[in-house]
């Protein structure tokens, strides 16, 4: 390989990621933000706040580890906030949920049993709670396509041919189209101002409210441990790197918390992206590819610089517009989680309860979907649990079927090892 080449080639793979994580979901982001009651300068503070803890993040890790470790926000959480909308105290009450979030990760760095009890949800009542909150959002596309179909048309088969051919940038390039859009009919309303591509920080004092804390807090440190740190680990596992949990929990916790009085809703490891720099595509030396994380996390700080001038583009969009391409980018996050969720037959029906009651959006006593989701997932399942278990054995084949099973379950690795413990090894 040519040494100009090799130099090159973790740097692009950098970028890449960068690129990819930042314009696949920023949208989102900011949907959720708003959703939560942010006013679009709020909102485009928080995503600037994001984007500069996740990259001092990211720049710490792969200092000290040499490794290629990258962080990112909670894009589910993001969804999780569409779905969750205005919280009991408003914006500053989310704010305060933010933070308990922050302090919620830092336990678990602290406390690595608290991540157990993360663990210990049954998978596919986790993926159900997932695909409830994303289903909203994922719905998006399909009402404004029919509210405003030349609008929304080209955003969606602008996504339908890049998912054919280039799958990786088809959420990109639809909100690509979308921004050129929305860019255009505000040049020509003249509805936009060069003083909002400036960023600043909009700082807001915590509160409290329980209802906050217990119907968002919980829920996004739930979705964000399952959904992303979990799976980050796993991911990075996977190409031979072994994540150091309790540094990666403090560092993403501590992130949390510097930002969430900015706007910034949660920092936690890359899951998806995290593939894009770890990869052999960022290297074929895996001793070298901590250079691609690296600059993702110098790539972050530029699009930071650039994050106010694409809120405001967003905040200009035409209603649902932008909400459709942000959609589209979970259509496939949304497939996993379904698919997650009832892959297995035992258990199914505790699963589609959870969908079911994250999809409804019902709020009681001012505690929103996502949480009750949980406790009616955990219900069921601990019901058919206990009416499965007492018959016991009916038959001579079902005997020796379960005598096979606990065998391999004391010679496989568990599923749902703690991370911490995986590190362990």
């Amino acid at each position: 390989m040519d040494p100009a080449s090799d130099r090159l080639r973790p740097v692009l793979a950098g970028l890449v990621t960068a690129l990819v994580g930042f314009t696949s979901s920023f949208a989102v982001v900011l949907a959720g933000l708003r959703a939560v009651g942010a006013t679009p300068d709020q909102a485009a503070s928080g995503l600037l706040a994001l984007c500069v803890t996740q990259a001092v993040g990211i720049l710490w890790l792969t200092t000290r580890h040499r490794t290629p470790l990258t962080l990112a926000w909670s894009t589910p959480g993001a969804a999780l906030l569409v779905s969750t909308g205005a919280v009991a105290g408003g914006w500053p009450a989310a704010v305060g949920a933010f933070c308990v979030v922050g302090g919620l990760v830092l336990l678990t760095a602290l406390w690595p049993r608290l991540g157990d009890l993360v663990a210990a949800i049954p998978a596919p009542i986790a993926q159900a709670m997932l695909a409830g909150v994303l289903l909203t959002l994922c719905l998006a596309p399909v009402r404004a396509v029919v509210a405003t179909p030349l609008l929304v048309a080209p955003v969606i088969l602008t996504w339908l041919v890049l998912l054919r051919v280039a799958p990786r940038w088809a959420a990109p390039a639809a909100l690509a189209v979308t921004l050129a859009i929305v860019g255009y009919e505000a040049v020509h309303g003249g509805t936009l101002a060069w003083s909002d591509a400036v960023p600043r920080l909009d700082l807001t004092a915590p509160t409290l409210s329980w209802q906050a804390v217990v119907g968002l807090a919980v829920p996004l440190y739930v979705v964000t441990m399952a959904s992303q740190n979990v799976p980050g680990v796993a991911v990075m596992a996977s190409f031979g790197y072994r994540v150091p949990w309790r540094e990666a929990m403090t560092v993403t916790g501590l992130a949390t918390l510097a930002g969430a009085t900015a706007g910034g809703h949660t920092i936690n490891l890359a899951a998806i992206s995290a593939a894009l720099a770890a990869g052999p595509e960022a290297h074929p030396d895996p001793r070298r590819r901590w250079l691609a994380a690296h600059t993702a996390g110098w790539a972050y700080l530029v699009l930071a610089v650039g994050s106010a001038g694409l809120a405001a583009l967003v905040a200009a969009a035409p209603a649902g517009l932008v909400e459709a391409a942000a959609g589209l980018a979970l259509v496939g996050t949304l497939g996993a989680a379904v698919a997650g969720a009832v892959a297995e037959p035992r258990g199914r029906e505790a699963a589609v309860v959870t969908f079911l009651v994250a999809a409804s959006g019902v709020v009681v006593a001012g505690i929103a979907a996502a949480f009750w989701a949980i406790l009616a997932g955990l219900a069921v399942h601990a019901v058919l649990s206990v009416r499965r278990r007492a018959p016991g054995p009916t038959s001579e084949t079902e005997t020796e079927t379960e005598t096979e099973t606990a065998a391999k379950t004391e010679t496989e690795t568990p599923v749902d090892t703690p991370p911490h413990e995986v590190e362990a090894r």
